[in-house]
């Protein structure tokens, strides 16, 4: 066959073209990565530097604080200030040596065999996500779930991006297996998952974030509980961070994820009390869901309704009602998270809020005989909280004073604590994952400390108010 010179050249520019293309956009990438990479060992070295300057400061100024003691143990105040403070942190170390304690008793649920599966509604609410919806929904479909037993279901909540197109190229690629629905309007997530929860047909109702993606054995992981107890209500996830390679602040969140997780979560199944199980992943016996859906939809704050916490808000009213909530370690969800300052602080603020409402909630049944066995466990965990939320203002105070009277003492001896009290989480990620990536939880600290202190303040303040916060557009994927 003869190839004419004419085709031979245009083969060879499109060759040309498509090779330049592939390494213009390799270039780009590896300009990215060294200065990502690069930005995060200035950002890390800093951390240290920091750290080493206070435990110098601290050695430095160790008389200074011996004599500021000593000033403040001279008066009335300083001492009962002192009494207060050392009975506090008797408090909180005696607790964290419980939460470690109950941490070692913990083991996840092995998975039950493809006969005791029960039949599960998969419900992926969505709102502005784009493109990752398509992906969230690629993901669960490729879970290895009997799929007799298996239903998905997804609901734009009145989206004013693509989400509604790449729901619909997704049902094109799963056909009957994939259920879609359209909001008229956005009327926010949880009448988005009232919805679910009233058209699904499955035993077992599982919510993911539409921005979320699975392991293929997570959902069988997940359900085991819910088949193995009988008194078990609802499953809390162990949740990931997606984007972790995106930005300084995912690699910190995910640290905090694995503490907040694999350990703090972990601890509390023990006490079959897990007091938040995640939008991001999260499994429900339908009679569970069915027994308070009317209250939880309903539910207002101040008088207003509530639109935000509408997974705690659940959490909390399943175990209201005597059942047990539980966590599986084994059953992943990786998620994305904010990478600017602005949508983080956002995030905390509307968790925030959530945590505020639903632990006064939590005040009206925690100490009433709202289940059988022991609720000492329960009672200590809704403490536990209620303590840092009731110590806030006076913490906020007393820093603010101590800012102000020795402001070098004070820098020295909270880089000091974030030293101290990180550590745990640093070698806890380590052990789990990854010693470099650990070392984030330094980093993430002293953002906390500098940098979002005044979120449970305003939180607090603020808890009557509403708005997701976070539901803003991201750039546009066209389909």
């Amino acid at each position: 066959m003869k190839i004419r010179k004419q085709d031979f050249n245009q083969s060879n520019i499109s060759i040309t073209a498509n090779l330049n293309l592939f390494v213009h956009l390799f270039q780009t990438k590896l300009k990215r990565f060294k200065k990502e990479n690069l930005w995060g060992i200035l950002v890390l070295s800093a951390t240290f530097l920091l750290i080493i300057d206070a435990v110098y400061l601290g050695v430095i100024l160790r008389k200074d604080i011996a004599i500021y003691n000593a000033q403040r143990l001279s008066t009335t105040f300083g001492v009962a200030l002192m009494i207060f403070s050392i009975a506090l942190l008797l408090f909180k170390g005696s607790f964290f040596i419980y939460t470690l304690f109950r941490y070692f008793k913990y083991k996840p649920i092995t998975s039950v065999s493809d006969t005791e599966l029960p039949s599960c509604t998969v419900i992926v609410p969505a709102y502005n996500e784009g493109k990752q919806v398509y992906d969230t929904l690629m993901s669960l479909a490729q879970s290895e779930y009997p799929e007799e037993k298996f239903e998905l279901l997804s609901i734009d909540d009145g989206s004013q991006d693509d989400t509604w197109p790449w729901m619909i190229e997704a049902k094109k690629v799963l056909g009957d297996r994939l259920k879609i629905h359209q909001q008229p309007e956005n009327k926010g997530k949880r009448h988005a998952l009232y919805y679910g929860f009233n058209n699904g047909t499955g035993d077992v109702f599982v919510t993911v974030d539409s921005d979320s993606i699975v392991n293929p054995d997570t959902l069988r992981n997940l359900i085991g509980p819910l088949v193995t107890d009988e008194t078990c209500g609802a499953v809390a996830g162990n949740i990931r961070v997606l984007n972790k390679d995106k930005g300084l602040l995912p690699k910190m969140l995910d640290v905090s994820f694995v503490l907040s997780f694999e350990f703090v979560r972990s601890a509390e199944s023990t006490l079959k009390s897990v007091l938040c199980t995640p939008g991001a992943l999260a499994a429900y016996r339908r009679a569970a869901v069915f027994n308070c859906l009317q209250e939880w939809m309903n539910q207002t704050f101040m008088g207003n309704p509530s639109d935000i916490g509408e997974d705690r808000a659940l959490t909390n009213m399943i175990l209201k009602q005597g059942y047990h909530v539980l966590f599986q370690r084994n059953a992943y969800a990786y998620t994305n998270v904010p990478e600017k300052y602005r949508g983080l602080y956002k995030m905390f603020i509307r968790w925030g809020r959530s945590n505020v409402r639903e632990n006064i909630e939590m005040s009206k049944y925690v100490f009433k005989n709202f289940r059988k066995g022991s609720k000492l466990g329960t009672r200590l965990l809704f403490l536990s909280q209620s303590v840092e939320i009731i110590m806030t203002y006076p913490f906020l105070i007393l820093m603010i004073l101590f800012i102000f009277t020795h402001p070098i003492l004070f820098l020295s001896s909270t880089f000091l604590s974030i030293l101290v009290v990180s550590t745990f989480p640093v070698l806890f990620y380590a052990k789990r994952y990854d010693i470099k990536a650990s070392f984030w939880a330094y980093t993430y600290s002293i953002l906390y400390t500098f940098g979002l202190f005044w979120i449970t303040p305003y939180a607090i303040a603020t808890a009557s108010k509403s708005g997701w916060l976070t539901r803003e557009l991201p750039k546009s994927n066209t389909v």
